[in-house]
């Protein structure tokens, strides 16, 4: 069969049943993506003679003698077609996953489909932007300023991977073809509770070109968590690569290796199981009552957690003051119990992992993942090896939110590499990611808080639960910080915590934006704000009258001394901002009609800037050229590392961003990181970059007034000289005199992470609400924050965009349902309600004036915190529009339809 692909032709036969998708991959196009292979998410799309089409949807054999053009095909004599340039003008992508299918589509439209996006855009999906920037190129916006050498931080600088993206030439994990790759597959448990009596393997070995079969008894017996810390013991050895007792529906039963992805799969639907089934538990408050089956008894791998007998994998109890005694102090006092779902990151590209090994036998490992370096610790201590026999990289990353903070794949894919000798890949299907990945932990919270008569908090107490599913991975941090920051910002001296991560028989949960914040500050606003309603009081003067100021003591429930300290303020900034904005009459009128009702509400939310113990270490090398190599082990995978951190480095070195080269996210080429997560990018790894580049400012600076006698105050580094009067010695020159005298022109810190500032967030909503249907209609969204010195504002504005699209879908319809067997009820997008451009309003976004202290050249953490104050700021404006307070989520029209019903009885 002849086939046109980009203008090449091919004479290549289709497999059968072949879809378009991976036919173009096949042959090479690898800026054709896989988001969901259901036609619900668009990073596939492709032309078919010149209109846009699903390629997963699309069979290959119909593309046979018709024009195909991939986003590799759509320059023209080398010239990026005017949808590219306007991409990369605007910055209309993060991870950029979705960026391929973005631009096939909006490339066709005509001034009149640029009139209605919702309708047009409906088959395309971003996890990461919020839309507005996508939006922003299709209409020509350019945000993108050009850079100034010695002064990059604070202006609108594009990623400098930005022409790949925006051209298919940026390889993500699975962009890459290798000689005799097998492909790896697994068969899940369709039972929540069992134990696995037999495997019989004999029909599925005999499928062609099937090479491995593995079950528990062929893998290392070594307990694990899956979760990538530094320190393993924050969570319990509670996990084997596989198991003879499966604990949710989709754990993990056998694996497969086969020579194709088909025979893998076929191989897996031959295998026959007998599994005894055991009792299950779903529900957290059955699971710790005394009377639930246990899930990980006292004689297996458990030795971290903490009461294995009520399916407890970790209890929190603390308290400051007397609680007690504040609520006897209080006038008023309101008391509710307040319960938050799990949510799925659903990141574009989902989890996948490659294998294999060189001629030195180590092993190398091209994954898709937040934390390469503990991976591969993680990868040594399961087969028993030396760390450093792994080799642990990625390329570009498309999305995470923490969801690429565990070990899913890449220890099968290891022991099939070790067993086969051949590389091997193994790549989750969308339905793996719903059901045998990691999801936003579901609380219940319950709160209590007194106050007296002027609004001064006497007491607030917290009883909190955390739903971690099958495995404690996360877990225990998940849930202490879910209580830390929620409680510190609110000035109180009389502060008491119980709270618990319990074991059920569901998929595990695990670490997501927010990282438990999310859901306990959902209930801490929401109960702000119902005090408020009985003192009657304004609720935003109540937040300001007991938020935590400068000098305050930073008091939750922990009797130690903290190394966090407030680097800068804005929070009194960004509340004013956010309540002058939602008072301007600015935004969509409310719709016409009785059946509306209207309401606004505010939130506020503080995040820490980093974890604690996170640690990053930086390589800085001038090159023979005279340009700077900056080697270190944060990964990018949307965050906007690569961006800021040549920013930092440019502004240090005095010269221009397109003199540095970052080096990342790979254990061979880059110092020690701890991983990117815990909004660590810009203040870890960040401050690591900025230590560095002034050590060898200070190194170069010195050499040039060895080479040149000129005082050393006297000399300016730029960008690729040392000016000295009306003199210059240029930077190439300096490193070959500098190589010539055996002098090294490099440079490595390290940031341990100390001390730590703190963030600060503010959102806004007006709203409608139908009375009638309850829908509800966001007609204002306005967010302030306080990012310190903002490094790229164009950047940082996306983040925060691309935080409130995430915690809009969340509070108003993203939902996981199981039902009474365990089974998880929407397994594709379609079923998952993940925000299109249509669900997702345009928001102001203002920042506070604040140069933190603490923080590289004065900034702050901003791509994880804006989605904390997200769903009580709906809540809220929903009480204001309705007089009911709605304590659960999701805010969906059926839910707040049943109550308003209810009120109308």
């Amino acid at each position: 069969m002849s086939y046109k692909i980009n203008g090449k032709n091919f004479d290549a036969e289709p497999r059968p049943g072949q879809c378009l998708r991976t036919f173009a991959r096949d042959l090479g196009w690898f800026g054709v993506k896989k988001g969901c292979d259901a036609g619900d998410c668009g990073a596939c799309t492709v032309w078919l003679d010149g209109k846009p089409v699903h390629s997963c949807l699309t069979p290959a054999f119909r593309a046979e003698g018709r024009e195909v053009t991939t986003l590799e095909g759509l320059a023209c004599n080398g010239e990026m077609h005017p949808m590219q340039k306007a991409f990369l003008n605007a910055q209309a992508y993060q991870c950029g996953f979705c960026t391929a299918g973005m631009i096939m589509t909006t490339a066709t439209f005509t001034e009149e489909d640029k009139k209605d996006l919702p309708f047009h855009l409906k088959g395309n999906f971003c996890r990461c932007t919020g839309y507005r920037a996508i939006e922003d190129a299709i209409n020509g916006v350019c945000h993108v300023v050009e850079d100034l050498p010695g002064k990059s931080v604070g202006r609108n600088l594009g990623n400098p991977h930005g022409p790949a993206i925006v051209t298919g030439q940026a390889h993500y994990t699975g962009d890459i073809k290798m000689e005799g790759m097998l492909h790896l597959k697994v068969l899940r448990s369709p039972h929540a509770h069992a134990r696995i009596v037999a495997i019989r393997r004999d029909k599925a070995a005999a499928v062609p070109g099937v090479h491995a079969i593995f079950t528990w008894e062929d893998v290392p017996r070594i307990p694990y968590g899956t979760g990538t810390h530094e320190d393993y013991r924050v969570e319990p050895d509670d996990t084997y690569i596989l198991d003879n007792v499966v604990r949710y529906v989709g754990e993990r039963v056998a694996a497969v290796v086969a020579e194709s992805e088909g025979a893998a799969e076929e191989a897996c639907r031959l295998l026959e199981v007998d599994y005894e089934v055991l009792p299950a538990v779903f529900d957290p408050e059955e699971a710790m009552s005394g009377k639930a089956p246990i899930l990980h008894p006292k004689d297996a791998f458990t030795s971290r957690i903490e009461n294995p007998d009520l399916n407890i994998v970790r209890e929190i109890h603390g308290e400051n003051g007397s609680a007690e005694q504040g609520f006897k102090e209080a006038d008023e006092v309101y008391e509710e119990t307040f319960e938050t779902h799990r949510q799925q990151h659903a990141q574009l590209e989902t989890h996948i992992s490659i294998t294999y090994l060189s001629a030195d036998g180590r092993i190398h490992v091209r994954t898709s993942t937040q934390t390469p370096f503990p991976t591969k610790s993680k990868l040594g201590y399961l087969f028993s090896r030396p760390a450093d026999d792994f080799h642990v990289y990625t390329e570009r990353v498309g999305g995470g939110f923490g969801s690429k903070q565990e070990t899913l794949g890449e220890e099968l894919c290891v022991l099939a590499t070790l067993k086969t000798g051949r590389p091997v890949k193994w790549e989750h299907t969308r339905t793996e990611e719903f059901i045998a990945t990691s999801s936003r932990h579901a609380f219940k919270v319950r709160v209590k808080v007194g106050a007296k008569k002027d609004g001064t908090l006497t007491a607030l107490q917290l009883r909190v639960l955390s739903n971690t599913g099958a495995h404690g991975n996360h877990a225990g941090d998940t849930l202490g910080h879910s209580i830390n920051e929620s409680l510190t910002l609110l000035r109180c001296a009389n502060k008491k915590v119980d709270a618990y991560a319990v074991y059920t028989n569901l998929v595990p949960s695990g670490a997501f934006r927010g990282y438990g914040i999310t859901q306990t500050c959902f209930a801490i606003n929401s109960a702000m704000n119902e005090l408020a309603r009985k003192l009657k009081m304004d609720p935003v003067a109540l937040l300001r009258k007991n938020v935590i100021i400068p000098g305050d003591t930073l008091l939750s429930i922990w009797g130690a001394p903290a190394d966090v300290e407030i680097g800068s303020y804005g929070l009194d900034q960004c509340m004013d901002m956010v309540e002058k904005a939602l008072a301007s009459g600015r935004g969509t009128p409310k719709p016409e009609g009785d059946d509306w009702l209207e309401g606004k509400g505010m939130a506020i939310s503080m995040l820490d800037c980093a974890p604690p113990l996170q640690r990053s270490e930086a390589r800085v090398d001038l090159t023979a050229e005279g340009a700077y190599n900056v080697a270190v082990g944060a990964t990018e995978f949307g965050n906007g590392t690569v961006t800021t951190l040549r920013q930092i480095a440019a502004t240090i070195l005095g010269c221009g961003v397109n003199r540095i080269t970052i080096i990342q996210a790979d254990t061979d080429k880059a110092p020690y990181d701890t991983g990117t997560f815990g909004s660590v990018g810009t203040t870890i790894s960040g401050t690591a970059v900025r230590m560095t580049c002034e050590v060898l400012k200070s190194q170069i600076l010195a050499l040039a007034h060895r080479y040149t006698d000129a005082p050393i105050e006297t000399l300016a580094l730029g960008d690729g000289d040392i000016c000295y009067g009306d003199k210059s010695l240029s930077l190439s020159d300096l490193f070959a005199r500098a190589t010539k005298d055996g002098q090294r022109v490099n440079a490595t810190r390290k940031c341990a992470g100390t001390a730590r500032t703190v963030s600060f967030n503010a959102q806004g909503f007006r709203i409608a609400v139908n009375r009638i249907t309850g829908k509800i209609e966001i007609l204002q969204s306005v967010h302030a924050a306080d990012a310190g010195a903002v490094l790229n504002p164009m950047q940082c504005r996306g983040q925060i965009e691309g935080s409130l699209a995430q915690g809009i879908g969340w509070t108003l319809f993203e939902r996981m349902t199981f039902n009474d067997k365990g089974e998880l009820m929407g397994q594709t997008f379609r079923n998952s309600r993940i925000p299109s451009f249509a669900d997702i309003p345009r928001s102001e976004v203002f920042f506070a004036d604040t140069y933190d202290t603490i923080g590289p050249l004065g900034a702050k953490a901003m791509s994880e915190s804006p989605i904390n104050p997200i769903a009580p700021a709906l809540a809220n404006a929903l009480t204001d529009a309705t007089g009911l307070r709605f304590t659960s989520l999701p805010l969906s029209p059926d839910r707040i339809f049943a109550q308003l019903a209810e009120l109308k009885k």
